[in-house]
């Protein structure tokens, strides 16, 4: 395999943030060079089967590859091919279609991949008065059943598929009357990809510069800082609401002025790494500090080569004249990115694209 070529391919079943439940976070990953009877990760889970069938309706190609060009496949066949999911917290939008297609899907068990907390959100879910108890953590259960695989945030990468790794970052998203809430970014590698290329998965999350909990954003940043934009050039990041909402009504969530401050702070990571790097490795290693704000010219060009798709935009209830809420918001976000010169590309992730990684 080429050093710069692709390692995966991802699928929009749905992109959207509600309230349509036609259009919720929802994503099928596969490896480049695999069929897709080789085996899926489903990355969230909100919509599922039901709105796939009615995309394949539109596209029946969706999923025809060099491997598979004579045949197409209909949804319920595409989830047979899932081998396990990747649930970054355990909100609606994000695991609906998982839980109300538990019991009935065919092929192997699956896996569900999450944070301690998530697991156990799903844990009340299961509880024979939401929904039969269709899951556990029982090696040994049967097929039918789920299997909770927890994901421990200890800087590793886990093997949830082959070829394929995960390393899973706490984010904040937002706080409820029970405390802070947790959701996850996740960082999926390729290990068969000669360059190690990934690519970074954002589920909701509140901006660092208001959160009440300590900031962890920055967390992400610092790790995916040395990666750009050589082995790590997609990030699919949320951006729930356009702009103008206030802070004070965010709910865990990102506007496109708070998404162009988190970018810069990605920016400012990767001007530090690089500068660092450039420095003798003789002198001492500094304490790390708080960082100082970078100048117009020396954020210029720093996000040059990646790809930043907007996920999680949260529809209009009602049809309304002019563009649609994504549209509006990526091309907020577009501007402002541009205005800072980052040199970002900024994309919306539609529901129904054919995204290569």
């Amino acid at each position: 395999m080429d050093d710069t070529g692709p390692a995966f391919v991802l699928v929009c079943v749905g992109s959207g943030g509600g309230p349509l439940e036609s259009n919720l976070s929802g994503y099928l990953l596969k490896p480049y060079n695999a069929g897709w009877e080789a085996g899926i990760v489903a990355l969230e889970a909100g919509s599922g089967q039901g709105t796939l069938n009615r995309l394949l309706e539109q596209e029946p190609d969706l999923f025809r590859t060099q491997s598979s060009a004579s045949r197409t496949y209909s949804a319920s066949e595409i989830y047979t091919f899932v081998r396990c999911f990747l649930i970054t917290h355990a909100h609606l939008d994000h695991v609906s279609s998982l839980v109300l297609s538990t019991g009935s899907s065919a092929g192997p068990r699956k896996r569900v991949y999450a944070n301690k907390e998530t697991l156990e959100n799903l844990e009340g879910m299961y509880n024979w008065r939401i929904w039969p108890n269709l899951a556990s953590y029982d090696e040994n259960d049967e097929d039918f059943k789920l299997l909770y695989s927890p994901l421990t945030p200890n800087g590793k990468y886990h093997s949830v598929f082959p070829d394929t790794s995960v390393q899973i970052v706490p984010i904040n998203h937002g706080t409820t009357d029970l405390g802070p809430y947790s959701s996850s970014a996740f960082f999926i590698r390729s290990d068969s990809h000669p360059s190690k290329r990934e690519f970074l998965f954002f589920g909701d999350v509140e901006p660092d510069s208001i959160t009440s909990s300590t900031p962890k954003i920055i967390n992400v940043w610092r790790k995916a800082a040395p990666m750009i934009p050589n082995t790590l050039s997609t990030i699919f990041i949320e951006c729930s609401w356009p702009s103008g909402r206030p802070d004070d009504m965010l709910h865990g969530h990102l506007t496109p002025e708070h998404l162009r401050d988190e970018l810069i702070a990605l920016a400012t990571e990767v001007y530090h790494f690089r500068r660092s790097n450039s420095s003798s490795s003789s002198r001492p290693q500094r304490k790390r500090q708080k960082r100082n704000a970078l100048s117009a010219d020396e954020l210029r060009g720093l996000l040059t080569g990646v790809r930043v798709y907007i996920i999680h935009c949260k529809d209009q209830s009602a049809s309304v004249d002019g563009p649609s809420t994504r549209e509006l918001i990526a091309g907020q976000v577009r501007s402002l990115v541009e205005a800072a010169e980052l040199g970002a590309e900024i994309l919306s992730a539609d529901q129904g694209m054919y995204i290569t990684i």
